[in-house]
């Protein structure tokens, strides 16, 4: 596929199978936006309360963040694997039992307790602490190879969820600077998976469970908060507004 080149025109190319793809690039950014994102991308400067939404809220963040750290104090300290996985599996049931009780949204919690539940009988199945963390060293490895490949075949997954987010449907490929700053964005994705698998395996494969607990806990929220106010720096410096471009320069 030829490199997308700078045109006057910002209409994708009309032999390209376009529909599917942009069926999907819609799925994402409908996805982006029940997680909170939809309202970072309209920022025009960064809001505090905009960016706590897209990582969850508060209870989003205690969702995320206290049955790992559960996890990690009680085994450090007791070493009982079920003891420490029982407590961490309570506290996810709890939280998605108040998201039913209090009418939220509940799928992202279900979710979560799924996953929480299957790696601990993992765990209590192979009696192996470090098996807690296969399911999410998986989901790691597959969304490394998923955006990876989409940079390969040049429909970068970053650049379809934010076409879609800013209006802007597929043409964002037929600008130049557009698509190398989605490309760009991508490999920044990308690499947090990667580095996460990079971190992570080899504590795996050491059965350091402790070390592997941490690293999830240090390499989750505050490196996916890094790189939204990365992604949004970018996404805003690519799609600014004339007036705004000028009134940025010295």
């Amino acid at each position: 596929m030829a490199a997308p080149e700078d045109q006057h025109g910002d209409e994708p190319r009309e032999h390209e199978p376009l529909e599917p793809v942009a069926s999907f690039g819609s799925q994402l950014a409908d996805a982006a936006r029940k997680a909170g994102l939809g309202k970072l991308a309209e920022d025009e400067r960064l809001s505090p309360r905009d960016m706590l939404a897209a990582l969850g809220g508060i209870r989003g963040l205690a969702e995320t963040i206290l049955p790992g750290l559960v996890f990690l104090i009680i085994y450090t300290f007791s070493q009982e694997l079920s003891w420490a996985l029982g407590v961490s599996v309570g506290l996810a049931v709890v939280f998605t039992a108040l998201r039913i009780v209090g009418k939220t949204p509940v799928m992202q919690a279900v979710a979560g307790l799924i996953g929480a539940v299957v790696s601990a009988a993992l765990a209590l199945w192979t009696g192996r602490g470090e098996d807690n963390f296969v399911l999410g060293l998986i989901t790691n490895a597959v969304y490394a190879i998923a955006l990876l490949v989409s940079m390969l075949v040049r429909w970068p997954l970053i650049g379809l969820a934010v076409g879609y987010l800013m209006g802007d449907g597929l043409a964002w490929r037929e600008n130049k600077r557009r698509f190398q700053a989605m490309q760009l964005l991508t490999a920044c994705w990308f690499g947090l998976f990667a580095l996460r698998l990079l971190v992570q395996v080899p504590l795996y494969f050491a059965g350091n469970v402790e070390g592997l607990a941490i690293t999830k806990l240090l390499m989750g929220v505050p490196l996916y908060a890094l790189l939204l106010i990365l992604s949004w720096l970018i996404v805003k410096a690519i799609y600014a507004k004339p007036a705004d471009a000028a009134a940025r320069r010295p």
